[in-house]
């Protein structure tokens, strides 16, 4: 009964999650990010450029810009900036942690990420799981919508 319970929680944060990735101006992907403790919001995120950047995440090429920030480090940032603290919280988000998000998500006290679609390169996941962090694959938003 637990579990069934939990899972609903996760659908429900997952699709706020994909909500809050579409305030992304990024073309390629649009990330979304939401950090949960104690079953509140305590932040999100979504990828995009630095405060004070121009809101455009590609260059003429169509390649992302180094400098845009993914939606997990956003929110990280949020919390970081706050009174906050991520120690114990999970992290819904779009797509799976690339590796140097995952040392941020361990860094900061993350223990769960809930994730809706896997990341192309998945040593992020494997640096998780070695760590310690639980990830839990979602993948069925879609029917959910």
């Amino acid at each position: 009964m637990k579990e069934r319970k939990q899972e609903k929680y996760d659908k429900a944060y997952l699709r706020m999650a994909k909500e809050w990735g579409k305030l992304s101006y990024c073309q390629r992907k649009q990330v979304g990010a939401i950090i949960v403790k104690d079953r509140m919001i305590i932040s999100d995120g979504y990828n995009g450029t630095p405060t004070g950047f121009e809101n455009i995440c590609e260059d003429d090429e169509g390649d992302t810009k180094w400098y845009v920030l993914h939606a997990e480090a956003n929110a990280i940032s949020k919390v970081a900036s706050s009174t906050q603290s991520c120690e114990g919280a999970t992290l819904y988000i779009t797509l799976s942690p690339c590796r140097e998000c995952s040392k941020l998500i361990h860094q900061s006290g993350i223990i769960r990420v809930v994730y809706q679609k896997a990341y192309k390169d998945d040593s992020g996941l494997k640096f998780l799981e070695r760590a310690g962090v639980i990830t839990h694959h979602l993948p069925i938003l879609e029917e959910m919508v």
